[in-house]
């Protein structure tokens, strides 16, 4: 695929703004398509625009104390680069420097536009060409790019502000409140009182962090979720890479981490309430004797409703049993000038409030979406391989998964990406549509989880359907058929042809990797 008004360096980096694929968002699936694109089809120009002034996406914006992966990282890292650290739950700083060096090795940082935040995309279907609007950082100028493709890898999350609830009093606090997404760089809290409210993953990970210089750490939350302790390193891992090496080292432990992960989560599935008398009795073995775990590590909700907080080494139930920090289950009535009343009328003293209450999603990075000016109401749209919106023309998106580790699935969808390139330049096609046909299919929410913050947002994202192209499977084994193993073609797919067919793919070999 080519593009006759941009002009190209050897290595295929556009020197003006018009290029074949145009990837929103310099992230880990901006930065993994870009790589993919690099390894699998080297004559394809295309430009990475990023909002923000550093790559890294979440690595980078998220600066709390002790944020790391939630995932193992051998399958959180991408297929082809293998994650050699010996941390197989890794901290924020080393995800960062792992996507930096991806970047720096497939020759990535003359493609990325810095300070770039994308408002606006329209598809013009007489050129078959997107036309991208972007404003740049510290000024009112407005930048023009123009591209074949549209990839968006900007994740579900919204990167200017998380959310906090309206809590009463808030103002007569005399202490610090911070959410976590806005944590103030170099912030001391050694000594003081911290109360965490909240009881997803980035309270757990805050609160042992935070335990170990704070006076002391209260998790304040209003129902428990579930915590399961693992490992922060794989011995197994450890052993292969001695024995095989990194490469082969990282596909072993890449399908054995696969394995566990989905068996755990069919497991829970198919047997809801032995997996959360499991899950619960690993928590009691690591707490004191006489600990109350049924008031505050007892969920009133199935295993995977919503996701399992991870915490390496049980770091959390060792703060809590040093006394380092405890929990509190309870409902907040206001702030008041020293701390926290409770409904139940307990106060809880702080000098530092974190308001880990949870993100705010936005669909596609907040871009408006259009075709020939008319626009794009994106809930209106169903997904098409949970990869790209029917009625949309070339387009594609990648959203990992909310059960295994998110870098699992952009792979897929990148691969799969390049493989319709390819199907698309031997046939001179130059656009692609999904087109869907049975409107009396039901449709759903993209996402099935109960959390919090999925049901705040879900609405304004795609649908899914429920059958054939249309399902969006949160499972990695159906993925590999869908994306990896079936042809590109189907009957859903509307490809046109202009007067001037697109040049011949110069690669069409196929991606590998951990099945």
């Amino acid at each position: 695929m080519t593009s006759t008004n941009t002009r190209r360096t050897p290595s295929g980096a556009a020197t003006h703004d018009d290029v074949d694929v145009l990837i929103i968002g310099a992230g880990i699936s901006g930065i993994g398509m870009a790589s993919h694109l690099r390894t699998h089809r080297p004559g394809t120009s295309f430009a990475i625009l990023e909002a923000r002034d550093e790559i890294g996406g979440t690595w980078s914006l998220f600066q709390y104390p002790g944020i790391r992966s939630d995932s193992d990282m051998p399958t959180f890292g991408f297929g082809f680069r293998p994650w050699t650290h010996r941390k197989s739950i890794a901290d924020g700083h080393l995800i960062l420097d792992y996507l930096r060096q991806t970047a720096a090795e497939n020759d990535l940082t003359g493609h990325i536009r810095l300070g770039h935040r994308v408002i606006g995309a329209d598809f013009s279907t007489a050129t078959g060409r997107w036309t991208v609007t972007a404003q740049q950082s510290g000024s009112r100028k407005e930048a023009r790019f123009t591209a074949r493709f549209l990839f968006v890898g900007t994740g579900p999350y919204d990167h200017d502000a998380g959310f906090t609830p309206e809590f009463t009093g808030v103002e007569d606090f005399a202490g610090t409140v911070i959410h976590p997404q806005h944590w103030p760089e170099g912030f001391d809290y050694t000594g003081k009182r911290v109360v965490v409210i909240g009881s997803g993953a980035t309270a757990v990970t805050l609160i042992p962090s935070m335990a170990r210089t704070a006076g002391h750490v209260t998790m304040l939350q209003r129902s428990p979720g579930y915590v399961f302790s693992m490992p922060a390193e794989d011995v197994i891992a450890r052993a292969l890479r001695t024995l095989v090496g990194h490469r082969r080292a990282h596909e072993l432990v890449r399908r054995k981490n696969i394995f566990v992960t989905r068996g755990l989560f069919k497991v829970c599935r198919r047997m809801p309430k032995l997996m959360r008398r499991l899950l619960i009795a690993n928590v009691r073995r690591q707490l004191p004797k006489h600990y109350d775990v049924d008031t505050h590590f007892t969920p009133n909700y199935a295993p995977w409703d919503q996701r399992l907080c991870v915490v390496p080494n049980g770091d959390l139930f060792k703060a809590v049993s040093a006394g380092r920090a405890s929990v509190v289950t309870d409902h907040i009535d206001r702030f008041t000038k020293t701390g926290i009343r409770l409904k139940s009328g307990q106060e809880l003293a702080a000098d530092v409030i974190v308001t880990a209450t949870g993100l705010n999603m936005a669909v596609f990075g907040k871009i408006r979406l259009s075709i020939d000016k008319q626009q794009v109401h994106v809930p209106d749209t169903t997904a098409y391989k949970a990869m790209m919106l029917s009625s949309v023309p070339n387009f594609v998106f990648a959203l990992g998964y909310t059960n295994l580790s998110w870098t699992l699935k952009v792979d897929l969808v990148c691969e799969h990406f390049c493989r319709l390139l390819d199907h698309m330049d031997t046939h001179g096609y130059t656009t692609v549509e999904p087109v869907l046909k049975d409107r009396t299919m039901d449709r759903l929410p993209y996402m099935d989880l109960t959390s919090g913050y999925v049901q705040r947002g879900i609405g304004e994202f795609p649908r899914r359907g429920t059958k054939g192209p249309w399902t969006v499977e949160m499972a990695y084994e159906k993925d590999i058929e869908r994306l990896r193993d079936e042809p590109v073609d189907d009957n859903v797919l509307r490809f046109t042809r202009t007067a001037a067919p697109a040049a011949p793919a110069r690669s069409t070999s196929r991606p590998t990797g951990a099945r």
